[in-house]
């Protein structure tokens, strides 16, 4: 997407149905049945933004840790929807998929989410930690399996660098998304939550909101729009339906089809969270 004052979470062309224009059309058409080549992965990979830790970010906020996992994931967008029907009666939430098996935290980790807000913030890091408070509330509510614990110790050496928090939540200066995070899976080389000062001026999107939405993929949950429900912005097949599709869910962007426009928790997300953590 781009930059405009359109709600987002993400602008430039991270969300795939803009990488891959044609890809997957309102009426779920593959690319194979439409005339519009997909891109080759050269040029996939130089229209795909590169963020200051050397991550590759794709679908709006997620990362892709090396060009060998690009290339990857190139391969599962340009391939056969195959999984596209998955059955959803079993299953809102999806959690990522690693080789078949869930992208998630044990047990034990789960209950101990250590993070730091740098001081790099500035004059907004009383702020930022508010907001990282009340984004990581949403979760915590919904499950005794879940603890963000927040070491105010660790914030003047707070980067990936620090292995003292399982994650680190960094300011960064960019018009390629608002906020961006990580999955479970990702090196902590680069297991962090970057923040561009736009979040405080995004609208009806309330920074607590737009980062419990990234603290929903450090948990290992999918942009809900990549379920064939959505009918856009299809991402790939690397995730398992947990519920029922939710067009409304915090996981939705609202330019893909989403029928919320302020990025509120929902109960389903709840749902889909106990699902993967327990009650």
């Amino acid at each position: 997407m781009n930059s405009s004052q359109t709600k987002r979470i993400s602008v430039g062309g991270a969300c795939l149905a803009a990488a891959f224009a044609g890809t997957l059309l309102s009426g779920g058409t593959s690319q194979a049945e439409t005339t519009d080549p997909p891109p080759t992965y050269q040029e996939f990979k130089a229209s795909t933004y590169v963020d200051v830790d050397g991550a590759y970010v794709v679908n709006g906020d997620e990362v892709v840790s090396t060009e060998s996992d690009l290339r990857l994931f190139y391969q599962r967008m340009v391939g056969p929807f195959g999984n596209h029907d998955k059955d959803t009666q079993d299953a809102d939430l999806v959690v990522n998929t690693v080789n078949g098996v869930d992208d998630k935290w044990s047990a034990a980790t789960a209950t101990n989410l250590t993070y730091c807000v740098s001081t790099d913030f500035g004059s907004r890091h009383g702020d930022m930690v508010a907001a990282m408070a009340d984004g990581a509330g949403l979760w915590e509510a919904e499950s005794s399996g879940i603890d963000f614990v927040y070491d105010s110790s660790q914030d003047g050496n707070c980067d990936t660098g620090n292995n003292n928090v399982l994650f680190s939540v960094e300011p960064v200066s960019t018009s390629q998304y608002i906020a961006r995070a990580f999955f479970p899976s990702t090196p902590k080389s680069q297991r962090n939550v970057l923040v561009d000062d736009s979040i405080w001026s995004s609208g009806n999107w309330e920074p607590g909101d737009v980062l419990g939405h990234e603290l929903g993929h450090t948990l290992g949950f999918r942009h809900e729009h990549t379920r064939p429900e959505a009918g856009a912005c299809y991402e790939d097949d690397s995730w398992r339906p947990l519920t029922p599709y939710d067009a409304s869910s915090i996981m939705h962007y609202p330019q893909c089809n989403g029928s919320s426009d302020d990025l509120e928790f929902q109960t389903s997300d709840g749902e889909g969270l106990r699902a993967l953590y327990g009650s």
